[in-house]
């Protein structure tokens, strides 16, 4: 029996690893065929600390899923048996080349290991019942888009449960079997192994022997059919996760976007050439190996179309399927992007038809349609709550990159914005000198730079297009104007010098006039002698803290509500008057998922006498964008739900009487949406949504709650 058993589990382990190895010699050529990226193999050299620090927390740890709690809990203790149970089948080697009653010392003979390892199989079982009730419960065919499996390969999905149920069951078949035969060495610490062997209690030394084969044969068969699936499913995430975790943009793929590359090395946009140079990527081939390693490794979860405000609001776009729907180009492009000139000469066109040879990257009847790129708003969510480190707002970017550089096809209404920005160095095209109108509403001087900002100037005051020229935005610029003055900190502003920082044309994928803006900026700053530089506007904080260190922009940047938390804490601030209202407050994307600030504006309203807060259902990391983000400020919302009514319909569930962020742009668009429901009678006509900072100088100049009187004069 010994010798049959030998041949048999020999025979089948040779099969199952060359069909493998085939496949993983396939994955491993298509990801080298990406373009170089080599900024991610440094980053690892540079900082080894970081690099395990992800191992621990986020692959072992399991921080993102956990985010999660019951659903967390069970992927959990399913990794945790798939690591652990690596002993139990070395349990099974040992058993198949050397006999059933051989045993390695301490390891195979030692009860507590036993008893871990009948825990942690138990509680992979337990997480399977529960992930089988989640995938019922949110079936797509009874939820539909509101199914966060909404697109997945639901029955691969199945399959893998059922081969992990396949590993729990001839597990302890083959232990209890073993336990009944004597052959278990960890004795009652195996304690449901050798609960499982009193089944088989009674039956004749021979009749074990051979049950106990079968077992231990069952269950290798398993493990090697589940190893052939998996390279050739979504579920090679268990195998390549930790590589993306590793190779993953530190800290995240937040906050910067990453500079154009072309064949590994930064564009240099007056000597590159469209015919040799890549402009992001306008075709499979384009994407780099980390790109296709993003492909390869989702698990297709969808806790990132669940959070997406465009999905959420009926509109095309799941970052999920654009990842899936670039996975399944590639691998069917692969066989023509791997053949030799010969062999693609030899190509039918039926072939070449099967392997999507011709089929655009973006585009009608593409791989991934226009509406589907121009929905993002680059707000984080995707990024925040993908649990293997996926960059899909980088993804999403680079396609837009060679569409808007290289095929001139965007939205119209974002092309006048580009114009503005080029000629006027504002999305709305107003006189550089309007930037400075707001200084005259003001009851003391603001120091404008000339050509070197004083010495005793602690912060220069990036103001901001918004900030400057939109009329609601003004409102914040004053009042942070106002409270610097108050709390005697000295600042200055650039006024006609300042122009915008670009992000907006880089968030289209216009790189050339971002380069053009912030090569602009970045020479006046340097010049004028910045060093500390605070801003109101998410959009201009991220920007010049994050991007502006790529082109030699290296500056203390801090967001208003950071500086001015501060100093309420340090007194220099003191609100003193009860504003008495119920306030909620919206975190604005780019200053909350892309550069984490989320306590200091609570900070702030906390502070503030009689102010009751209530968060929304969706907050903090897991808030919902206001629609702005993404360049899409400057671009019509046609398609499903406005991202905007989306959120003012949930701040609306707290009953508030003001609604408060800290952006210009979430002022704008929440303002807009607050004002349709006022007409609309849906909301109370004293409802407001204002900046944090206007929330403190009120309460400071003892302006208190003037609304308070507002809804009965107005009955």
């Amino acid at each position: 029996m010994f010798w049959l058993t030998l041949i048999i589990g020999v025979a089948g382990t040779a099969i199952a690893l060359a069909l493998a190895g085939k496949r993983v010699l396939f994955l491993w050529k298509l990801f080298k065929s990406g373009q170089p990226d080599p900024e991610r193999v440094l980053q690892v050299k540079r900082d080894p600390k970081a690099d395990i620090e992800g191992q621990v927390v986020e692959v072992m740890g399991q921080r993102k899923l956990l985010k999660w709690t019951v659903a967390g809990m069970a992927h959990f203790a399913v990794m945790w048996a798939f690591i652990l149970l690596i002993t139990v089948y070395l349990e099974a080697a040992v058993a198949l080349l050397f006999g059933l009653d051989a045993h390695i010392p301490f390891l195979q003979t030692w009860g507590p290991i036993g008893f871990v390892q009948d825990t942690i199989a138990l509680a992979c079982a337990a997480g399977l019942a529960v992930f089988a009730t989640i995938r019922i419960t949110n079936s797509p065919k009874k939820l539909d888009r509101k199914s966060r499996f909404k697109g997945s390969h639901t029955s691969g999905a199945w399959l893998i449960l059922f081969m992990i149920f396949n590993v729990i069951w001839t597990m302890f078949f083959f232990r209890g079997v073993a336990s009944a035969n004597d052959n278990l060495a960890f004795g009652k610490g195996a304690y449901f192994s050798h609960l499982t062997g009193k089944l088989f209690e009674g039956l004749s030394h021979d009749t074990l022997e051979v049950l106990e084969s079968i077992g231990l044969l069952a269950h290798i068969a398993v493990a090697l059919i589940f190893l052939v699936i998996v390279v050739n499913s979504k579920h090679l995430h268990i195998f390549i996760a930790p590589l993306n975790v590793m190779f993953k943009r530190r800290p995240d793929g937040l906050g910067a976007v990453q500079p154009m590359m072309s064949n590994g090395k930064p564009l240099d946009f007056e000597e590159a050439d469209p015919d040799e140079d890549t402009f992001g990527r306008g075709k499979i081939e384009d994407f780099t190996w980390k790109g296709f390693l993003d492909m390869a490794t989702c698990t297709e979860c969808g806790r990132c179309q669940s959070q997406c405000p465009a999905w959420n609001t009926g509109k095309p776009l799941s970052p999920k399927m654009v990842v899936l729907d670039l996975r399944d180009h590639a691998f069917a492009k692969a066989p023509y992007m791997l053949a030799s000139e010969e062999e693609r000469a030899a190509f039918t066109d039926e072939q070449k038809a099967a392997m999507e040879v011709d089929k655009e990257l973006v585009g009608e009847d593409g791989v991934i349609h226009p509406d589907v790129l121009w929905s993002c708003t680059n707000c984080g969510a995707c990024v925040e709550q993908c649990p293997v480190d996926i960059e899909h707002i980088d993804h999403i970017l680079d396609m837009r990159r060679f569409q808007v550089m290289i095929e001139s096809s965007f939205p119209s209404e974002a092309g006048v914005m580009l114009k503005n920005l080029e000629n006027k160095g504002n999305p709305w095209g107003m006189s550089e000198m309007k930037r400075l109108e707001w200084i005259e509403e003001l009851d003391f001087e603001v120091p404008v730079v000339d050509d070197k900002i004083a010495e005793d100037t602690e912060y220069l005051f990036w103001v901001g297009c918004a900030g400057a020229l939109e009329d609601r935005a003004k409102k914040t610029t004053k009042a942070v104007a106002e409270l610097l003055h108050i709390a005697g900190v000295k600042f200055a502003v650039l006024g006609p010098m300042e122009a915008c920082t670009g992000d907006p044309a880089r968030r289209l994928g216009m790189e050339f006039v971002f380069q053009m803006l912030a090569q602009q900026n970045v020479e006046t700053l340097n010049e004028a002698g910045a060093k500390k530089i605070v801003a109101t506007c998410p959009h201009c904080f991220n920007t010049l803290a994050n991007e502006y260190p790529q082109i030699g922009g290296d500056y203390e940047v801090v967001h208003h509500t950071q500086l001015l938390a501060h100093l309420v804490e340090d007194g220099k601030l003191t609100p003193v008057t009860p504003i008495e209202e119920n306030i909620t407050y919206h975190d604005p994307c780019f200053l909350g998922r892309h550069n984490k600030v989320y306590k200091q504006p609570r900070d702030i309203m906390a502070k503030v006498p009689g102010v009751k807060t209530q968060e929304m259902h969706r907050h903090k990391d897991r808030g919902f964008c206001c629609g702005a983000g993404g360049a899409r400020m400057w671009m019509e919302e046609r398609i499903g739900k406005r991202i905007n009514t989306e959120r003012v319909d949930e701040a609306l569930t707290t009953d508030p009487d003001t609604v408060s962020t800290a952006c210009p742009f979430c002022l704008v668009m929440l303002g807009d949406a607050i004002n349709e429901k006022k007409n609309s009678g849906e909301a109370k006509e004293s409802l407001e949504v204002v900046d944090v900072s206007q929330l403190l100088i009120r309460s400071i100049k003892g302006e208190g709650t003037p609304k308070e009187t507002a809804p009965a004069s107005a009955e």
